[in-house]
């Protein structure tokens, strides 16, 4: 099911990706950063509209299985509605553009966040060809074993030039896509985390998920990310046992 959801979600993100050959090269470019006043604005419409609504907040519905950081995308047709936006930012899917708007602890305090959309359609790419090779194989293509239950991707298996990356939307390193004993794909955010366990003050002990130093302090939410903890003042993947 979740392979059909990367295919299915990836046809329309390229539909929506290739319209963009329509846009005047400025606005296709505004498109394709976060801006500051724009996150400022869907912010305010959500204190707005939990205010005025009882508490609620305009999120689509999704399973409650869904990862944290992909699990409250905002609604922006429920803000229009209502009356609490007139439209959906420039850069959002929405309007063509390359970021899928998202709360981050939306009961208590609901803040606006941005998942990066080029993430998304990289690692369906990448699923796109695991989907091949498990067509014909019993086991997923591991790699190498990163830690208990994560590997690598064995892109020669998958008939790739190179092991499969994604550009950081935090530091714009190429981060690698990894995955796990189902073959499930994620990114190794820990590059990003070590920057930020160094940059940010913080108070995260051992045994405690730390991605929320990257979502907290940017704009952006560690999308695609198995959980992750620190020891010896260094991120580690954190186990479920742990």
């Amino acid at each position: 099911m979740k392979h059909t959801y990367f295919g299915v979600f990836g046809l329309f993100l390229s539909l929506f990706l290739l319209s963009g050959c329509l846009y005047p090269q400025s606005e296709m470019e505004q498109n394709q950063i976060p801006n500051e006043e724009q996150l400022e604005t869907v912010q305010r419409a959500i204190e707005n509209y939990k205010e005025g609504e009882q508490g609620l907040v305009p999120i689509r519905t999704k399973p409650n299985d869904t990862p944290i950081f992909q699990k409250y995308l905002i609604d922006f047709n429920l803000l229009k509605e209502k009356g609490y936006l007139s439209e959906a930012p420039g850069n959002a899917y929405e309007k063509g553009g390359v970021y899928q708007y998202t709360l981050i602890t939306p009961e208590d305090d609901p803040r606006v966040k941005l998942i990066d959309l080029r993430i998304t359609e990289a690692i369906r790419s990448v699923n796109v060809q695991l989907d091949f090779y498990r067509s014909e194989h019993i086991y997923p293509a591991y790699g190498e074993k990163i830690s208990e239950g994560v590997y690598t991707v064995d892109y020669k298996k998958l008939g790739l030039d190179s092991a499969p990356t994604v550009v950081s939307p935090y530091s714009r390193e190429n981060l690698p896509i990894i995955m796990d004993v189902d073959g499930n794909l994620y990114v190794d955010y820990r590059i990003d985390l070590n920057n930020a366990l160094n940059e940010y003050d913080h108070e995260y002990t051992t045994g405690e998920d730390i991605r929320y130093l990257l979502a907290d302090n940017t704009p952006f939410v560690p999308a695609y990310s198995l959980p992750y903890t620190i020891a010896n003042d260094e991120p580690v993947f954190l186990m479920e046992n742990e």
